[in-house]
């Protein structure tokens, strides 16, 4: 065991089956390496090693690691340790630092991680300390959002199909319908009416049924006169060969796609159901949804990405660096550029997004500030931008007080200079 005057630090390269362990002292020497199984017995393995050299729940080892999930990561977050995931671009950096060969291996890269640590652990942010309930939000968050992706990705195949033999399906439930093909009566009907032939010959009655199972309560006699106008017109058909091979063939294809996209918006409506009741229970909810256009399943992706570890922003400038709005500088001699990030977490972006999009109706101050922003020239997606990036700067600020959102300290500077 090594003395206590003595800084250890690890690096472990990550694979499917194994690990790769390498541990340096403050002067760069290899004291151990090892390679563990990814199981309990490789995590016990790697856990004595530690503590053979000064591991201590006081003073535990820091690790660094090329991921921030798995098994192998909770069990080296126990306790107080801190577990350093490190981009695996950056880790390739570093690696030029130790040789020009571009020789690589999993051992080596351990080498690289230990010493990474070991020279720049100030450059590199642990991972965040939160707490369970919000690691439990962030899992159903991130899987309602990945299932609403998986929806629209089967949704955009079914369609590309439809335009092959069916535009009928897509005048009927694509122009200018919200939902689209994922939405529950569209999915009825197709059900039914595979091919547009038969859609042709659906009666008011069979429509009428096909759409109370797609869960239509109100002004189902008007939206039954409509589809069968639709269906009835003229289209471009497939040959009309009898029997119509071709046409069947894709209606069966459709029906494949139809069972993927019932069962991805099934998906995604019960993890919706179990997100929002994980998320109000938490006790940044009710600052969080304080905020025009964030309810409780955009609050709890908004609450997901950023954590609930006071510590892991240092001040507000950090967390926008983080979600893609602050801007970024480039300056070399004469030449400046200031544009927008493209190393950002994707996912705060997106739920960014979905949330000033909403704001800008919801809060007049946004609204007058978007406005501003682009009657000084920002596109739209700038000055949604702008804006996001001022709403993360007052969220922010909530959190770390506890406050909610107020709309006349947050935009009184536009709201005093919008128009009465």
């Amino acid at each position: 065991m090594k003395g206590t005057n003595v800084r250890v630090f690890c690096g472990i390269g990550w694979a499917e089956k194994h690990h790769d362990v390498a541990l340096v002292d403050d002067t760069g020497k290899m004291l151990a390496k090892a390679r563990v199984s990814d199981d309990v017995t490789g995590y016990r393995k790697l856990l004595d090693l530690l503590a053979e050299h000064g591991d201590t729940e006081a003073e535990p080892i820091p690790v660094a690691i090329e991921t921030s999930r798995g098994l192998l990561v909770s069990v080296l977050r126990a306790g107080k340790r801190q577990v350093f995931a490190i981009n695996p671009l950056a880790a390739s950096r570093y690696r030029d630092r130790h040789g020009v060969s571009r020789k690589k291996s999993d051992p080596g890269d351990a080498l690289v991680l230990a010493n990474i640590l070991r020279t720049d652990l100030h450059m590199h942010r642990p991972l965040p300390t939160d707490s369970e309930l919000a690691r439990a939000v962030a899992v159903l968050a991130r899987a309602q959002q990945d299932a609403v992706w998986n929806r629209q990705t089967v949704a955009n195949q079914l369609r590309s199909l439809l335009r092959e033999y069916y535009p009928a399906a897509l005048d009927a439930f694509v122009t200018g319908r919200k939902g689209g093909l994922a939405h529950p009566e569209a999915r009825a009907i197709l059900a039914v009416a595979p091919t547009p032939a038969r859609a042709a010959k659906m009666t008011k009655t069979q429509i009428t049924a096909a759409l109370k199972r797609g869960g239509r309560q109100r002004r189902t006699e008007a939206e039954t006169i409509r589809l069968r106008e639709v269906f009835r017109a003229e289209y471009a058909h497939q040959p009309p060969l009898e029997p119509p091979l071709a046409e069947e063939a894709m209606g069966r294809q459709m029906l494949a796609l139809l069972r993927q996209l019932d069962a991805a918006a099934e998906g995604v409506d019960d993890l919706a159901e179990a997100v929002e009741p994980s998320f109000q229970q938490h006790p940044d909810a009710d600052v969080i949804t304080s905020f025009p256009g964030l309810g409780s399943l955009l609050g709890a992706r908004v609450l997901a990405e950023i954590g609930d570890d006071r510590s892991r922003f240092a001040d507000a400038r950090a967390l926008k660096a983080y979600a893609g709005s602050a801007p970024i500088t480039r300056a070399s001699g004469k030449k400046r550029y200031v544009g927008r990030r493209f190393v950002k977490n994707d996912r705060l972006v997106h739920a960014g997004y979905l949330w000033v999009f909403a704001a800008i109706d919801a809060s007049p101050g946004a609204g007058a500030h978007y406005r501003r922003r682009s009657e000084h020239g920002d596109w739209h997606a700038a000055a949604q931008r702008n804006l996001f990036n001022r709403m993360l700067g007052r969220l922010y600020h909530c959190l770390q007080t506890g406050q909610p959102f107020n709309e006349q300290r947050a935009f009184t500077p536009f709201l005093e200079a919008a128009p009465a």
